[in-house]
C-alpha cells in the first residue's frame, strides 16, 4: 500500500505539466473538524452545543456525540458520528481532525471510539488531535476554578478530582493528566499539600469500594488543620441543575468543612479558546492570517517614537502590534487580543533585543510556547511566575537584531557623524551588557565581529582603535567594575587623541554620559535605530510567513495526497 501511494506521489512529481499528471493531481483541500464529545444529558449537551455552535462560526466544524453505551458500528450512537460527517461533506471538507472533548487520551469511552472512526468518514482522511490536558488554556481553567475558592493557599490543600477510571492502569494514566494540571495551578500558587484522586465509573469491576476508599480519603484529610478545596476537573453528565456528576460529588461531602463548588472545565471562555488554537493550528494559513508582535525594551515617547519610525514602514504590509516592555505578560496579551480582534490566527512574536536569548525565556513561557516557567527575568522571581496569554492564536518567534552583519553599516555611519581625522581617533562602542558572565561575553563577542567588518571599510581601516566595551547596567555588582574598565580606557586613549564613544543600543544613551561623566569624549547618541533595522525586521518577517504558509499548506496537501493515493 505504501509502495503505491509513493508511486502516485512520483507521478504527479515527475509529470507535473503532462496529462497524467493533472489527473493524478489531488484536488483541492479543505479541513473540517469533527469534536467528539461524550453525550452528558439534556443540560450538559445543550453547554455542548452552544460552545460548538460558537466555534462553527469561525471553521467548517460539526459535532458528534458518543455515550457511555457506544458499542461501534451498530449502536444507536453510530447515526450521530455519521450524520457529523455528512454535515461537514456538504461543507465541502476533503480532510477531518477529530478534536476529543475530552480531558484525558486515557479516557475509557474515547479509547473506544478513537480506532472506529474511520468507518464513519466514508474514505475521507481522519486525524486526532490530543486531549484537552495537554494544553495550558485548561490549566488555567482548573487555576480559575481554584481561585475562586482559596483564600490562604500556604494553609490550604487542594484535591483535584476525576472520573471514569475502569481500573488500576487505567486509573494511572488518567492520574497523571491531573496531576500536570495540579503541576501547573501549584506554579502561580503554593498549596500547604495538594493531590489528585480519580473516581472509578460506576461499572467498573470493585468500582464501591474503590469510590468509598477514595471518599474516605478525602474526608480524612478535610479533618486536618486548614481549609480543604475539593475541586471537580472532569467534563461529566448533567441532565439538570441536580441531576449531575457535580451534584453527586458535592453532596457526598454536605456537611463537612470541606470546600466545593459544582463547577467543572465546562462552561469556560478558555475552553473556545482551546478548540480555536487547535483548529489554528491544523489549518493552512493565509498571509493575512498571520499578525506581528514587536516588543522592543522601551523608555519614554521620544525612544518609543524612533522605534515606531522604524517600525512605520511595515505597518502597510502586516498587522503589527506594539508591546513594549521587558515581558510584560499583560501588556503581550494586550496586543495578542488586538490582534485576534483583527482576525489573526497566527502570530510572529519579535523579540527586539540585542541577542536572539534575550527575553526568549519569559516570552517564550508567556506565549505558551515553553512549559517551564521564567527563574531569572528582571519582573518576576521564582515565586511569580507570569500568566499566559489566553488566547486561540498559535505562535512563533525570533529576535536578536545584534546578529544581523549589517549592523556594522550602522555603526560605520555613526562614526563618520563624529569622525575628524581617523588617525588620531579612538573609537569604542559602548552596550547594556549582560549580568551572566558568559552572556556577556557573548555579547562583546558579536560586537567584536561588527569591529571586524568595519576595518573593511576604508575610513574605519584609519581609525587608530576600535574597541567594544559594556557597562552592564541592571547588575550594580558587575556594574562598578564595567564602568571602571570603560573610563580607564577613555582616560589613557583621550591622551593621544580623539575618543569617540559610540551608543551601541537601540536608541538614544541610556546612563552612559551619567557613567562617564567628567572624562574628555565625544558620544554619538543616536543608537541603532535606522533602516536598516528596519530592513532586518522586513527579512525576517516575509523569511517567518513565506515559512508558515508553504508549510501549513504542504502538511494538509501531502495528507490529502497520500490518503488519496492509499484509497
Amino acid at each position: 500500500m505504501f509502495r503505491k501511494a509513493m508511486t502516485i506521489v512520483m507521478t504527479v512529481m515527475l509529470f507535473p505539466l503532462g496529462a497524467s499528471g493533472a489527473q493524478a493531481a489531488a484536488p483541492p483541500f479543505k479541513v473540517g473538524f469533527l469534536v467528539i464529545a461524550p453525550d452528558r444529558g439534556f443540560l450538559g449537551n445543550r453547554e455542548v452545543r452552544s460552545l460548538v455552535d460558537e466555534f462553527k462560526h469561525s471553521y467548517p466544524a460539526t459535532l458528534g456525540l458518543v455515550g457511555r453505551d457506544y458499542t461501534g458500528v451498530e449502536g444507536e450512537y453510530a447515526a450521530y458520528l455519521t450524520r457529523a460527517v455528512q454535515e461537514l461533506k456538504q461543507k465541502g471538507v476533503t480532510e477531518i481532525v477529530a478534536i476529543p472533548l475530552f480531558l484525558s487520551d486515557a479516557d475509557p469511552l474515547l479509547k473506544r471510539v478513537k480506532p472506529l472512526l474511520p468507518t464513519y468518514t466514508e474514505g475521507l482522511p481522519v486525524r486526532w488531535a490530543p486531549a484537552m490536558a495537554h494544553d495550558y488554556l485548561i490549566g488555567q481553567i482548573v487555576l480559575d476554578r481554584v481561585a475562586a475558592l482559596s483564600e490562604h493557599p500556604k494553609s490550604e490543600r487542594l484535591i483535584l478530582v476525576g472520573t471514569g477510571a475502569t481500573d488500576e492502569v487505567n486509573e494511572k494514566a488518567l492520574k497523571a493528566d491531573l496531576d500536570k494540571l495540579s503541576a501547573y495551578v501549584r506554579r502561580y500558587q503554593a498549596f500547604r499539600e495538594a493531590e489528585t484522586v480519580v473516581y472509578y465509573d460506576r461499572e467498573a469491576e470493585g468500582a464501591d469500594q474503590k469510590n468509598k476508599t477514595i471518599k474516605t480519603h478525602i474526608l480524612a484529610q478535610a479533618v486536618k488543620q486548614g481549609r480543604t478545596l475539593l475541586v471537580p476537573v472532569f467534563i461529566g453528565p448533567k441532565f439538570d441543575s441536580s441531576m449531575s456528576l457535580t451534584a453527586w460529588l458535592g453532596s457526598q461531602f454536605k456537611d463537612t468543612h470541606i470546600v466545593y463548588k459544582p463547577e467543572e472545565l465546562l462552561p469556560h471562555p478558555n475552553v473556545l479558546l482551546w478548540l480555536k488554537k487547535t483548529a489554528n493550528r491544523e489549518t493552512p494559513l493565509a498571509a493575512g492570517q498571520i499578525g506581528v508582535v514587536i516588543m522592543p525594551h522601551g523608555s519614554t515617547q521620544p525612544w518609543n517614537d524612533a522605534v515606531e519610525a522604524m517600525i512605520q514602514p511595515l505597518m502597510n504590509t502586516y498587522a503589527i502590534e506594539m508591546a513594549y516592555g521587558m515581558g510584560d505578560p499583560l501588556i503581550i496579551q494586550d496586543a495578542v487580543s488586538r490582534l485576534e480582534q483583527r482576525g489573526i490566527r497566527h502570530i510572529i512574536f519579535v523579540r527586539m533585543y540585542a541577542l536572539d536569548h534575550q527575553m526568549k525565556p519569559i516570552t517564550d513561557y508567556i506565549l505558551g510556547l515553553s512549559d517551564h516557567p521564567p527563574t531569572d527575568a528582571h519582573n518576576h522571581g521564582p515565586d511569580s511566575t507570569p500568566p499566559q496569554v489566553r488566547t486561540a492564536a498559535t505562535f512563533s518567534t525570533f529576535g536578536g537584531y545584534e546578529h544581523n552583519p549589517d549592523i556594522a553599516m550602522i555603526l560605520h555611519q555613526r562614526i563618520l557623524e563624529l569622525s575628524k581625522d581617523p588617525t588620531t581617533e579612538t573609537v569604542l562602542l559602548l552596550a547594556h551588557g549582560e549580568g551572566t558572565d558568559e552572556g556577556d561575553s557573548r555579547w562583546l563577542a558579536i560586537m567584536k565581529e561588527h569591529i571586524a567588518r568595519l576595518r573593511q571599510e576604508l575610513h574605519c581601516a584609519k581609525i587608530k582603535d576600535i574597541n567594544a566595551f559594556t557597562v552592564r547596567e541592571d547588575w550594580p555588582d558587575k556594574r562598578a567594575q564595567a564602568v571602571a574598565t570603560v573610563r580607564e580606557a577613555i582616560e589613557n586613549a583621550s591622551r593621544q587623541g580623539r575618543v569617540l564613544v559610540i551608543a551601541h543600543r537601540l536608541y538614544g544613551a541610556g546612563p552612559y554620559k551619567k557613567m562617564l561623566q567628567g572624562l574628555p569624549y565625544e558620544i554619538n547618541e543616536k543608537g541603532l535605530a535606522d533602516p536598516i533595522l528596519t530592513r532586518w525586521l522586513e527579512n525576517g518577517l516575509k523569511r517567518m510567513t513565506t515559512e508558515l504558509t508553504k508549510i501549513r499548506g504542504e502538511q494538509s496537501s501531502q495528507t490529502h495526497l497520500l490518503e488519496t493515493a492509499e484509497r
